[in-house]
């Protein structure tokens, strides 16, 4: 089974009602009459003030209203947003990513945006991943997800296969190196065996229908005890991602599985960086998790007209998305930028594996989830039985949402 993704995307034709009375026409300010109608205050990562002061000027001198950009450390900014956003001091806009979603709309603390006709304008997996159990929350700038590193002096041509790329050269993906593995990291291998975490329908993820308990799911734990200390060994729970990039970076691994935050070391390194497509060593596509970033919009925000009006006419173009793309590297989620970007081959070849991957789910079950999973997926690999291992992951995980 693989994630069913259009049906996702079709829930965003309704994913409006709520702000449809508050949303003004294009480039209009349409101001709030119940709030501060001069000013929006936005949190950004510090990495990204500097692409956005245009725009800021650009709104302030078409709508008369001031924005604010704030710096803030990429460990702090969902915190302090998670508890100053009740209070009504928070910003009207924060910079932040599409996992976020489940736990904020739970608080209560982000609001649904209007993307009115812009929908069609973004990658598939970036608008997917902004939407959440039907309604739009995310205003998408940058998609990333991992893909095969391939060292091209050692191996010149991509490889068709799993087996092709072991018998190739030595592959490494990280660890915990402490005995767990990295579901993250081994997710495009498990859905290759057509077990997702979850179902999906219209709405997105149904965390009720448990598909990492499907015959897939004990295909991929039979396959993953091959890969570990009873089988080949090319899977390595002690394998951290240190050590990952290390034999990579000194050309004694010719493959890595990671993500584009790895590259640049990489090249700095010296190494000849091809990027390519997952090998899959089960019968179905390698599906990895894409993470997307983007901007939320206050639920208590005084300003709420004014703040859509800015996310989605002027965060939401190619001009934006091309300078948060210069500043940071990462694939924008508009099709236009992503095509602007794409003239890097590192990016493209990202983006290539990227067509294949699917949000990781942004549901608060995933918190019952990782911990079980990371566990059985290590205990596996050192030499448990898979079948009996996989059973207690799937009523771990059960019992845990159950609760």
């Amino acid at each position: 089974m693989t994630v069913k993704s259009r049906s996702i995307l079709a829930a965003g034709a309704i994913a409006t009602t709520a702000v449809l009375g508050l949303v003004g026409c294009s480039g209009g300010s349409g101001a709030d009459d119940s709030g501060d109608t001069t000013k929006l205050t936005v949190w950004v990562d510090a990495e990204r003030v500097d692409a956005l002061k245009g725009v800021a000027a650009s709104y302030k001198e078409k709508t008369g209203i001031t924005v604010d950009l704030v710096s803030k450390a990429n460990a702090d900014i969902k915190d302090d947003f998670t508890q100053q956003a009740p209070t009504g001091k928070g910003p009207d806009i924060v910079m932040g990513a599409h996992d976020w979603l489940g736990e904020l709309v739970s608080n209560g603390i982000v609001a649904p945006i209007e993307l009115a006709d812009k929908q069609d304008e973004f990658l598939e997996v970036a608008y997917e991943a902004a939407t959440y159990e039907g309604q739009q929350y995310l205003l998408p700038y940058g998609v990333e997800n991992i893909a095969l590193l391939r060292n091209a002096d050692l191996v010149p041509n991509p490889v068709a296969t799993y087996d092709q790329m072991i018998a190739a050269g030595t592959f490494v993906v990280e660890s915990d190196g402490q005995g767990l593995a990295n579901p993250y990291h081994l997710y495009p291998f498990q859905t290759s065996f057509g077990a997702p975490v979850f179902g999906s329908d219209d709405e997105g993820y149904d965390t009720s229908d448990l598909q990492i308990g499907s015959d897939g799911g004990y295909a991929f734990a039979d396959w993953l005890a091959t890969q570990g200390k009873n089988g080949t060994g090319v899977i390595d729970t002690e394998l951290t991602g240190d050590i990952a990039k290390e034999q990579f970076t000194s050309g004694a691994a010719a493959f890595w599985l990671t993500g584009p935050w790895n590259v640049g070391a990489a090249m700095e390194a010296g190494i000849n960086v091809a990027v390519d497509v997952i090998p899959t060593p089960g019968p179905e596509a390698a599906q990895p998790f894409a993470g997307v970033k983007g901007f939320l919009l206050n639920e208590q925000s005084k300003n709420k007209v004014a703040a859509n009006d800015f996310l989605v006419n002027y965060l939401g173009t190619v001009e934006v998305q091309n300078a948060l793309f210069d500043s940071g590297n990462v694939l924008p989620a508009l099709t236009e930028s992503a095509e602007y970007a794409s003239s890097d081959p590192i990016v493209a070849g990202f983006r290539a594996v990227g067509a294949e991957a699917v949000p990781m789910p942004a549901s608060p079950a995933m918190g019952a989830v990782w911990e079980f999973w990371g566990q059985a997926e290590g205990a596996i690999l050192n030499g448990d039985d898979p079948t009996t291992t996989w059973e207690k992951l799937v009523a771990d995980i059960q019992a845990a949402l159950d609760k």
